[in-house]
């Protein structure tokens, strides 16, 4: 899949810039960089570039006026925008912007990269997911990141928003622990599966008319889980 794609890091930093373009290029992506957001915005403009990894503190226009323009200009390329842990209303705006997804610094190269090919994937797809989908008596609002299911209202961590757009989109399909550790967590960044079984079961609680007898997120023995609309 990689080797058809080109990534465009517009990132003012020069080592992480190295960094990312050597990791890009290594897993058989083109690579276009700017370090500002002017000419990020100019070359993203050209068309060159299937995703964007787009960081929100830039000298001049930042990331997230980066994002806006783009959006205005109707450019559906997708957005993942790199913040800083100080910055985590920027990580709201910049979704209500029309950034697709973010990751916060300092981070896992191999997260960086299972969100990549998860965007890519979905965008050769055909799109991703509305903003908002039903499961049973709950919505998820993926823009938001919460779920409401009545009057209750809980909210989102970005690896839950991860997993669960991975299993929504896969519908009656077993999706591995080893799959879902790779695409939301990359394989090197935890060192157990039971990870993934953490994380279903939270979700479940938020999701579920009855976490203890689910009827949307259902376990495969000895495979992993599956999504029933």
């Amino acid at each position: 899949m990689s080797e058809a794609h080109t990534i465009l890091v517009i990132e003012d930093e020069p080592n992480l810039v190295i960094g990312l373009r050597d990791a890009l290029e290594h897993h058989g992506y083109g690579v276009l960089a700017a370090n500002t957001g002017t000419d990020g915005l100019e070359l993203a403009m050209t068309g060159q570039a299937d995703l964007i990894i787009l960081d929100v503190m830039l000298p001049g226009m930042t990331g997230l006026e980066v994002c806006t323009e783009l959006r205005q200009r109707g450019v559906a390329t997708p957005v993942i925008m790199l913040t800083a842990k100080s910055q985590e209303s920027d990580k709201i705006i910049g979704l209500d912007m029309g950034a697709d997804d973010y990751v916060t610094k300092p981070f896992s190269v191999s997260e960086l990269l299972a969100r990549v090919r998860a965007h890519l994937r979905r965008a050769d797809d055909g799109g991703a997911l509305p903003d908002r989908v039903e499961i049973g008596s709950a919505q998820v609002d993926f823009k938001k990141y919460c779920v409401f299911k009545g009057d209750e209202q809980h909210d989102l961590t970005d690896r839950e928003v991860a997993m669960l757009r991975l299993m929504i989109e896969h519908p009656h399909e077993v999706i591995t622990r080893d799959r879902l550790l790779d695409e939301v967590w990359g394989l090197n960044a935890y060192p157990t599966t039971r990870t993934i079984d953490t994380f279903v079961y939270r979700l479940r609680q938020k999701l579920e008319d009855d976490s203890q007898n689910p009827k949307h997120l259902l376990t495969v023995r000895g495979a992993g889980y599956k999504y029933i609309p």
